[in-house]
């Protein structure tokens, strides 16, 4: 079955996308995420559903949102097991290095991140990020609103930030940013940097571990979207 608006229906109202990452398998959310999860049309996965976890571990995560919310995106983080992504391919629901076209709105994105010291099960080289980013954006270059998923944030910007006022983010990320310009950013994987920022005209949402309360609200309607991180207790 597909999303709505994927097979080419004209939604007459606002396209309500819930973006959502950095779970590590904790489930307990807040009741007012959850509602805010159940009125989305669509809800996105930024990565790292496990704490070094595999499809086991991620399917439980799924499996939890998707009981409130069938209509789901997902992609592996830096801790999920690089198999996980193959369930998701399986599911049909992975951005990976995939585009997917709801409607006029192209969703792309990449997985796992860029080295970091600690070895985690799925990093990827600057060159390969680079890679599946152009993949899944040729799958969305007709769409006319374009929402980048990266797990892992641009280089050098306010949300890619340690705890060590490290910036750790992707210089692949970035410069990918500043040659396609996509509408929107939504990342996560630095949990201390939720936030926002802008390269260009595109806007850069961290939301940080949902454990946290952090999620992003995308609204788009008339060819034009806009977005809002909130966080919520």
């Amino acid at each position: 079955m597909p999303f709505p608006g994927e097979d080419g229906t004209v939604l007459d109202k606002n396209f309500r996308i819930i973006a959502v990452g950095d779970l590590h398998e904790n489930v307990d959310f807040n009741e007012l995420i959850i509602e805010e999860i159940k009125r989305a049309d669509l809800v996105i996965i930024t990565g790292d559903l496990t704490q070094y976890g595999g499809v086991e571990e991620a399917r439980k995560v799924t499996d939890f949102i998707a009981a409130v919310n069938r209509n789901l995106l997902a992609q592996p983080g830096n801790l999920d097991a690089p198999e996980v992504d193959s369930y998701f391919s399986d599911r049909e629901i992975s951005i990976h290095g995939k585009g997917k076209v709801i409607e006029n709105i192209g969703i792309f994105g990449v997985g796992g991140s860029n080295k970091t010291p600690f070895s985690t099960p799925n990093e990827l080289t600057e060159e390969r990020i680079t890679d599946l980013l152009i993949k899944g954006y040729k799958e969305v270059n007709n769409a006319g609103i374009k929402i980048m998923v990266p797990h892992m944030p641009p280089f050098n910007t306010s949300v890619d930030i340690t705890g060590k006022d490290l910036h750790v983010g992707s210089a692949s990320v970035r410069n990918f940013i500043e040659q396609y310009q996509p509408d929107l950013c939504i990342t996560g994987h630095i949990h201390e940097s939720a936030g926002e920022d802008r390269i260009g005209s595109t806007d850069i949402l961290n939301p940080g571990p949902l454990g946290w309360g952090g999620f992003v609200t995308i609204d788009v309607k008339d060819n034009s979207c806009s977005a809002e991180l909130k966080f919520m207790k």
